[in-house]
């Protein structure tokens, strides 16, 4: 469970000094994923000091940037190992590199390959010449393939908060009823886990589709479909003032709940830059707050009609 290689310099196969030089960081899975395409072919890695975090992350974050390439060719003498001069960077970490200072200080030339490791050996078959490798794609298959993490790392968060409507749903002017958690609380929690899984799910689903640019007013359109289903399958008529309230209450929290879940997901995506979200989450965060508060205190009042 050690997921972080010790930076240097590595050989895979038998590489000599014409062998090409590939840069990469030390995050052991981004790593052994560069190894495990590289079989068969003589090459050189130089593994970045970034902390155990992939490229893309590293990138924006500063770890893998210009001056830690420039580091460690310094660290590992590459200039007496090679006789070439050209290193082959991730296109991912293009955001935290500047090639030009790199060349300018180390005398190597920096090509950013490939987005994605599987495509390298053609890349370097081709010479180096497939611009279209460094095209970022995000399809339906990528952007499903994280939902099960986004679940996992959420999944206790949404059962605390799902417990707090279970619990508290017993409240009452006539005291604590424990027949009121089964009336109010078990609809209650599954409308909350119900809308965070079905944000987490067809959020990245529909990401391409959904009105909007900033993550939060996608969210927020699926949180209002959400919320009209949930208005729709209920009979207005046949409720009391105390689930109207309720439903007035879940309108204001479902969009505030999808709309907060669904921008977490800008640190999965290729859509957007590290001062997008700054600039999103000052703006939308103080709203989903207000929005989500003002719901929570109009279904406490339910409570009590």
């Amino acid at each position: 469970m050690r997921y972080r290689v010790p930076p240097g310099l590595y050989a895979v196969g038998n590489p000599n000094d014409e062998s090409p030089v590939l840069v990469t960081a030390n995050y052991k899975l981004t790593f052994d994923r560069l190894r495990s395409q590289l079989g068969g072919r003589d090459g050189w890695l130089v593994v970045l000091d970034t902390k155990g975090v992939n490229v893309w992350c590293s990138a924006a974050k500063g770890t893998f940037g210009t001056d830690e390439v420039v580091r460690r060719i310094e660290a590992t003498r590459l200039s007496e190992v090679v006789s070439h001069s050209v290193l082959v960077l991730p296109q991912l970490s293009a955001v935290g590199v500047c090639a030009r200072e790199v060349l300018k200080r180390t005398g190597f030339r920096p090509v950013f390959g490939p987005v994605c490791a599987t495509d390298l050996p053609a890349f370097l078959d081709a010479g180096m010449k497939t611009p279209e490798m460094r095209l970022v794609r995000f399809p339906l298959r990528d952007r499903l393939a994280v939902v099960p993490v986004e679940l996992v790392q959420a999944a206790k968060k949404l059962l605390i908060v799902a417990a707090f409507f279970f619990l508290l749903a017993g409240l009452g002017s006539d005291g604590y009823s424990p027949g009121r958690l089964l009336s109010v609380g078990i609809p209650s929690a599954v409308v909350f886990l119900a809308t965070s899984l079905g944000t987490l799910v067809f959020g990245p689903a529909f990401l391409p589709y959904l009105p909007g640019r900033p993550f939060a007013l996608k969210g927020l359109w699926l949180g209002l479909f959400f919320a009209a289903v949930l208005v729709a399958g209920t009979s207005l008529a046949a409720v009391g003032v105390g689930d109207r309230l309720d439903l007035v209450a879940w309108c204001l929290m479902i969009p505030a709940v999808s709309s907060f879940l669904l921008m977490n997901f800008t640190g999965c995506t290729t859509f957007t830059s590290l001062s997008g979200v700054r600039r999103e989450m000052r703006k939308a965060l103080p709203i989903q707050i207000v929005v989500a508060v003002a719901g929570v205190g109009i279904w406490l009042a339910g409570r009590f009609v």
